[in-house]
């Protein structure tokens, strides 16, 4: 799945900016001599009957009805605070709760540049200031947070004890229990609302108020154990209690979507603010201690900010192999993305906005090596391969005019060979220079391995980066125009993403088509955890429109052959329940004929993911193939050897497919 470098260039930067903010600020006598801070028992105010409270703030909603009123004395617990710079201020709590699980008794008191000290862990404290609603990054895809800006004129923070504590609310079974299969409820996809203006608030089953219920509170996990690896922002996604409460657990202990259910149970544990040093890097089945922390929300999701993240138990997964080999009749097909692979170092100077995020040594890091590794010993040489992501020669160095990526096929064919595999060739179409979206600069566009002793590709000249692949009659057969060829490459449906790649292979005899594709990404669409529920699929249109244009050239092939072998592979960028999928096999909207069969449907449910996205485990690479091939399937495995990794030589599982396919005079 592909993250436009700009989304990861400003998750980045915020990231960045926020742990610049953050530390846990210790007791200090420099707020003794602090204007702003008046010591002394005063616990009348906090006891006074007409004083607001932080669930009066909060509300049973997800926006405050005292936005932009200014609020008085409000008493807290200082349970975490946020040390310095613009961003500083200070998470509290009230310890008299209202018996209420849907009003949050925490909320976050803002104090940016203004003069008033921090408080200390544990004070007692009464903040005047005005209420209002914080969209992180003002991203209107994001959801708000209710604070009390006390960095206001009249703004105040009096510190009234040095003594107080919170119990932490448990997330689970021993405490409340996070809901498992709705996030939200209130609309449908005909009739979408935005749940801070409308809908109801059920915390008890809806995930999104569940986990607004709780927003700025201090909050223990009891017994997680992680879904996701750690990625790279340290972020970690668990599920409470060993996940007893769970739904739709993977065969390998992650957590898995279905069509009507993305797991609002998984909780993401971020890095920051009170960890020192990096979170531990874990891999899915991994089983943490107790995690106690603040419920926060930042980049379309909610999280907790942990005091500290330890392991009891290190994940006991290893890397899969399959067991489906290639030899004799039996052909196997695989698809594997390769995540951004080039044989340069760029030069800082010369990537998108010089972020050093685009750069890297996939020679020197050792990723051809381990893709070669895991392609000769993991998925045991497949006859053919479909590629996505082969990035040009000087990979994401923009604007240079090189599209050819001969040396990182190369490179990729000596290392399979050198590791034992076979020697195999490739098949390819450069792209024109940026018209296939991806990474600035890299160019990256699909292609065929094939072993040239098992398998025979049909060179047929003339395919171009814009030229039209046609299927014709020949004598009762279909035969390709050219091979390879691009299918419909100047179609609106692939701007700007990669164009599909058709191949005429013959196999013992028999004539097999081969598509590779990778479609747009699912990037831009809204979050999970968003202000419009259910969330908008911007970027479905797009791939209804390439599925219906692949759907289309098969059609024409069976047209000429209704029992032609036909394969479409590749990282589709959707769900095997989505209705890109259901067009590209035939049944657009639920009807009509199904003319490829997905391989993914064959496993059991609990075995399709290749994808972690957030800890939720999903199928975003597919194999399709023609009825009649799909009467030869002997076997068909997803080979789970990264998603649930730290140490990933890509960020997709690859899946490989055997046919046998006898001799053919």
């Amino acid at each position: 799945m592909l993250i436009s470098s700009l989304s990861s260039w400003l998750h980045w930067l915020m990231v960045l900016m926020f742990t610049s903010l953050i530390n846990i600020v210790p007791f200090s006598s420099d707020l003794v001599n602090s204007n702003n801070i008046i010591y002394g028992l005063e616990n009348a105010i906090a006891q006074a009957s007409d004083t607001v409270r932080i669930h009066d703030i909060q509300g049973a909603s997800h926006t405050s009805k005292l936005v932009d009123e200014t609020v008085t004395d409000v008493p807290g617990i200082v349970t975490l605070v946020l040390g310095s710079g613009s961003g500083r201020g200070f998470y509290i709590q009230d310890p008299n709760q209202d018996n209420d699980d849907a009003t949050s008794e925490g909320i976050f008191v803002f104090l940016g540049n203004s003069s008033i000290p921090n408080p200390n862990i544990g004070q007692s404290v009464a903040v005047t200031g005005r209420v209002g609603e914080f969209r992180p990054g003002n991203n209107t895809s994001n959801l708000t947070t209710t604070q009390i800006s006390a960095n206001g004129t009249g703004g105040a923070v009096r510190v009234i004890d040095s003594l107080g504590k919170i119990n932490p609310t448990i997330i689970g079974v021993e405490g409340r229990i996070p809901p498992n299969t709705a996030i939200s409820d209130d609309f449908t996809a005909g009739d979408r609302g935005n749940v801070e203006t409308e809908g109801d608030f059920e915390p008890a089953s809806e995930g999104i108020d569940f986990y607004e219920s709780l927003e700025g509170m201090l909050v223990q996990i009891n017994n997680p154990v992680a879904i996701s690896p750690t990625n790279e922002f340290g972020e970690i996604w668990v599920l409470p209690d060993n996940g007893s409460n769970a739904t739709g657990r993977t065969i390998r202990g992650g957590s898995l979507i279905s069509s009507k259910d993305f797991n609002p149970e998984r909780i993401q544990i971020d890095d920051a603010p009170a960890i020192s040093g990096k979170s531990p890097e874990v891999n899915v089945g991994a089983t943490l201690g107790t995690i106690t922390g603040i419920v926060d929300y930042n980049f379309n999701t909610y999280e907790v900010l942990p005091f500290s993240i330890t392991v009891n138990a290190p994940s006991s997964l290893t890397k899969e192999t399959t067991n489906l080999t290639p030899q004799g009749n039996n052909l196997t097909i695989a698809t594997f993305n390769v995540e951004n692979l080039d044989t340069k170092i760029e030069a800082l100077d010369k990537v998108n906005a010089q972020q050093q995020s685009n750069v890297d040594d996939d020679l020197g890091s050792g990723k051809f090596t381990a893709l070669a590794d895991r392609i000769v010993n993991n998925l045991r040489s497949p006859d053919i391969i479909s590629l996505e992501e082969i990035q040009d020669n000087t990979g994401a160095e923009i604007n240079d005019g090189v599209v050819e990526a001969d040396r990182t096929y190369e490179e990729l064919i000596n290392a399979i060979a050198v590791s034992g595999g076979p020697v195999y060739d490739y098949r390819q179409i450069n792209p024109v220079e940026r018209e296939d979206g991806g990474q600035p600069g890299g160019n990256i566009r699909v292609g065929f391995l094939f072993n040239p002793n098992r398998v025979q590709f049909v060179d047929r000249a003339g395919g171009g980066s814009t030229t039209n692949t046609t299927v014709n009659n020949i004598n009762g057969q279909p035969e390709l125009s050219v091979s390879p060829g691009r299918i419909d490459p100047t179609n609106p449906a692939f701007n700007d993403s990669r164009k599909s790649l058709v191949g005429e292979f013959i196999f013992q005899g028999q004539k097999l088509f081969v598509i590779a594709n990778h479609w747009n990404s699912k990037g831009g669409d809204q979050p999970l955890y968003g202000p419009n529920q259910p969330p908008v699929l911007t970027t479905e249109t797009q791939r209804r429109q390439q599925a219906q244009v692949i759907n289309d050239f098969a059609d024409k092939i069976l047209a000429v052959d209704p029992k032609a072998n036909i394969v479409v592979a590749g990282d589709l960028n959707d769900f095997e329940f989505s209705e890109p999928l259901n067009i590209l096999k035939g049944k657009s909207g639920g009807s009509g004929k199904t003319v490829l069969r997905n391989l993914v449907e064959t496993i059991s449910a609990n075995e399709r993911y290749t994808y972690n996205f957030q800890g939720n485990a999903q199928v975003l690479d597919h194999i399709l193939v023609s009825q009649n091939l799909f009467k030869k399937l002997k076997g068909y495995d997803v080979v789970h050897i990264n998603s649930e990794f730290v140490a990933q030589d890509s960020d997709h599982d690859p899946s490989v497919a055997q046919f046998n396919l006898k001799v053919s005079s």
